[in-house]
């Protein structure tokens, strides 16, 4: 009877339930690793595998571009350009600053004694509206002064 009793103890329906689960813990754990070491392996491997298409995608829409370009064009009007500059600046720079400096030179003389003329004639107008709206304020006081004694 002890020996049942030892193998009851040992063998009881909540230790086996224990066991099992313990057990399929593990069994998931495993499966979930496997699983999660394929899928990144494959991510590994198509991530380069797209890194290299795309890659090799982006050189040739480089080179596509690149042969696109009218690079005849672009170096004849660099040319042009060049040939444009190239003229003798030193002496039209100096004639059109010294020009210019003319130009500038009368304008200002010319804004002055214009200026000078329009604003004399403001002033003057000016002044002679102050000293009629001067005049027609006395008049206003004396008539009130007088209306009112």
């Amino acid at each position: 009877m002890e020996v049942q009793q030892w193998w009851r103890v040992r063998f009881s329906f909540r230790n086996a339930t224990i066991l099992v689960c313990f057990l399929n813990i593990i069994a998931a754990i495993f499966l979930l690793q496997g699983f999660l070491a394929s899928v990144y392996t494959r991510s590994k491997f198509s991530s380069v595998e797209s890194n290299s298409v795309q890659m090799r995608y982006i050189k040739e829409s480089e080179e596509i571009r690149l042969a696109m370009l009218p690079l005849e064009l672009i170096k004849r009007v660099r040319e042009i350009e060049q040939e444009a500059y190239a003229e003798p600046e030193t002496v039209q720079k100096k004639e059109k600053k010294q020009t210019a400096a003319v130009d500038l030179s009368k304008r200002l003389k010319d804004f002055r004694s214009l200026n000078d003329a329009a604003n004399l004639k403001a002033l003057e107008e000016w002044r002679k509206r102050k000293m009629e709206r001067a005049r027609q304020r006395q008049l206003e006081k004396n008539g009130t002064t007088i209306s009112q004694a």
